[in-house]
C-alpha cells in the first residue's frame, strides 16, 4: 500500500496541496481530457449525479454545463472549502464530506456517479466501487479516472510508493470484482511525455446476475 493510501495522510497531504491544486491539476489531468470524458459520461440534464471525490471542483465544473445540480462528496475540509469559494455553499453544488468506502447515501441515490483524480487513494478501492455501484441506479453509468501504471521500472517504484497506479487489466479485476459491467477503459495523456490517465466507464447491471461484458481498452497513449 502507497503512503497516500492511508486516508489520515492523504488528509494532511490534501491539506497543503489544496493550495495550488488547481495549478497543477491541469498539467495531468486538462480541460481537453475533461470535456472527452464527459463525453463518454454523457450526463443528461435531469441526471441525480454524485461526484465522489470532488476536491477543488474541476469535474464538478465541467459537470455544471451539463446538469443543474451536483451532489459533491470528499473527505478533505481543505479541498471543500477551495470548491465553496467557486461555487458557494448553498449554491447548485450539494456537498458532503464523508468517505468513498461508506457513501452516506441510499441505494439508488443517483442516475450517475462520476470520481476523477481520487481511486488512487482508497486503501480498499473494490469496496469504494461497490459502494457507488450500491448508490447508482440499475442500468446507471460510472465513470472512475485513475493514474495509469508507468512504463519505466523507476517510476514504477516510485508509483508504488506512493499511491494506487493501475493498468487496464487491474481496472478489469476491480471493476469486474465490484459487479460492473460493459466496462470501458480510455488511456488519455495531456501530451506526450506526461502522466497518463486512465478513464473507466462502466454501468450497473440492469438486472440481477446480469453478466459481465467484456472490457474494451481505447485512446492508448504513446508509451513512456
Amino acid at each position: 500500500m502507497g503512503v497516500l493510501e492511508d486516508k489520515a495522510r492523504a488528509r494532511l497531504f490534501y491539506k497543503y496541496l489544496s493550495k495550488v491544486y488547481d495549478t497543477i491539476n491541469p498539467l495531468v489531468w486538462n480541460t481537453e481530457m475533461r470535456a472527452e470524458a464527459l463525453e463518454w459520461f454523457d450526463p443528461q440534464p435531469n441526471d441525480r449525479i454524485l461526484d465522489v471525490g470532488a476536491g477543488t471542483g474541476f469535474a464538478t465544473e465541467g459537470l455544471l454545463e451539463h446538469v443543474d445540480e451536483i451532489h459533491a462528496l470528499d473527505q478533505s475540509v481543505h479541498q471543500m472549502e477551495r470548491a465553496f469559494q467557486k461555487f458557494g455553499r448553498r449554491g447548485p453544488v450539494k456537498y458532503v464530506r464523508g468517505d468513498a468506502e461508506r457513501l452516506p447515501f441510499a441505494d439508488d441515490a443517483f442516475d450517475k456517479t462520476w470520481s476523477s483524480g481520487s481511486i488512487e487513494y482508497w486503501p480498499n478501492p473494490v469496496v469504494a466501487l461497490r459502494e457507488i455501484r450500491r448508490v447508482t441506479k440499475p442500468g446507471g453509468t460510472v465513470l472512475v479516472v485513475g493514474p495509469d501504471y508507468p512504463h519505466n521500472e523507476l517510476f514504477q517504484r516510485l508509483a508504488d510508493a506512493i499511491m494506487l497506479f493501475y493498468d487496464t487489466e487491474e481496472a478489469d479485476e476491480m471493476f469486474d470484482a465490484a459487479g460492473f459491467v460493459d466496462v470501458e477503459h480510455h488511456v488519455q495523456q495531456a501530451k506526450p511525455g506526461s502522466p497518463r490517465a486512465i478513464t473507466t466507464v462502466a454501468r450497473v447491471p440492469s438486472a440481477e446476475g446480469e453478466p459481465t461484458v467484456a472490457s474494451e481498452t481505447a485512446g492508448e497513449a504513446a508509451a513512456d
